[in-house]
Formats: structure tokens, sequence, C-alpha cells
């Protein structure tokens, strides 16, 4: 009898979609922290994911804000409310806003409504995280370096109906005043698309005029 091989689909669901955009950020949050030098080189352990070398933090306190953070991203994801996500530098001695990594979240509605699932290759999203990591451990070569000690915070904004966890508190937007801008690459699941942009703060443009 003739017989035929069939490829599984590859079928993403709302569910696994969160997964996979919530555990990005955390990675992605633990690159730019060590990247950026936001805390010594020794602090982290190398990891391997998304086929890449990896670095993630073993503060404990720092560990326990990303689970918390993880966790919180994915049910907001879930429920169709993130709109974006934005890890902020600051100065540690004067809070002043040196960098916003943002990531601006778009949501397929009917997934959401309808309970409906997608189709895309695990690989294909994989290639796609990717390169954005890979942009993100050469941003040295373009941002401006971070010369005094820093400290960070993670900015969610969801739909004006979600109740605020009693974790977070309401804040300001932290912006930076007429900031250089770096558009990164971004990834699709189909249900949630990542784009990622960093705006930084930088003087140099300043002593050149």
């Amino acid at each position: 009898m003739a017989s035929k091989t069939v490829a599984a689909k590859d079928i993403i669901t709302l569910h696994g979609s969160a997964a996979i955009v919530s555990e990005f950020f955390c990675y992605a949050a633990n690159s730019i922290l060590y990247n950026r030098a936001v805390y010594p080189e020794e602090s982290f352990v190398k990891v391997k994911k998304y086929g890449l070398p990896m670095l993630l933090i073993e503060d404990e306190s720092v560990k326990s804000f990303m689970s918390n953070l993880t966790s919180q991203i994915s049910e907001w994801l879930e429920a169709g409310k993130l709109q974006r996500v934005v890890l902020v530098i600051m100065s540690k001695a004067t809070g002043e806003v040196l960098e916003r990594w943002n990531f601006r979240i778009e949501t397929d509605n009917e997934v959401v409504d309808k309970g409906v699932s997608r189709e895309k290759s695990d690989k294909e999203i994989m290639r796609e995280i990717q390169a954005i990591m890979r942009q993100v451990a050469s941003s040295v070569t373009y941002l401006p370096c971070l010369d005094e000690t820093c400290v960070f915070d993670v900015l969610a904004y969801t739909d004006t109906d979600v109740a605020v966890p009693f974790t977070w508190i309401e804040s300001d937007p932290k912006l930076i005043a007429n900031p250089q801008m770096v558009k990164l690459h971004g990834f699709d699941t189909k249900i949630h698309k990542v784009d990622t942009l960093v705006s930084y703060k930088n003087d140099e443009w300043d002593e050149e005029e």
C-alpha cells in the first residue's frame, strides 16, 4: 500500500504565544542588563537559548523580579491587554533616564476573542528572535557608553481597564528629551507581533552644534 509522510504543522495557541513572548522578554532584559553593564560581568551565568550563548543574572532579587515579571506579562498577553513593555536604564545618582528599550506588542484579537490558533514554524520564530538578540549583544557598537552606575526599571503599558496588581505602581513614562533612536528587528508569532526600538540620551549631538 502506498503511503505518504505528512509534516506536523506548527500550531501556535494564545497560551503558547504568550509563553514565547514573555520568555523572550526575560532573556532580552537579561541580555540588555549584561551588555549595557548595569550589573558586573561576574553577576551572570552563561546558558544556551535560541541557538545562541545567552547570559542570565544570578542575583536572587533580580531573578525573583524577572520571574514575577514574566508571569505577569504572560497573563496580560493571554488576556490581550498588553500594549508594550519598556525597560528603562537610569542614572543611580540622579535618576535621569539614559535609555528606553521599547517592546511594542500587537495582538491578534480574533485569537483572544474566539480562541482560534495560528500556524508558524518554531524555527522561523527562533530565527527572528536570534536576530534581535544579536543586535542587543552588539549594542555597544551603536549606543553611547554608560560611564556611571545605573539602575533599571520596567514599565508596562496596558489597556485602561486592567487593574494594577499590588506589586506594580502607576508610573510616569520616564521619557528622554529629544532622544536618538535605533529601530531593531522584531518577531511575530502570528498571534503577538513584537517591534523593538531603543531610544537613548546622546549629549554628543549637543557638543557638535
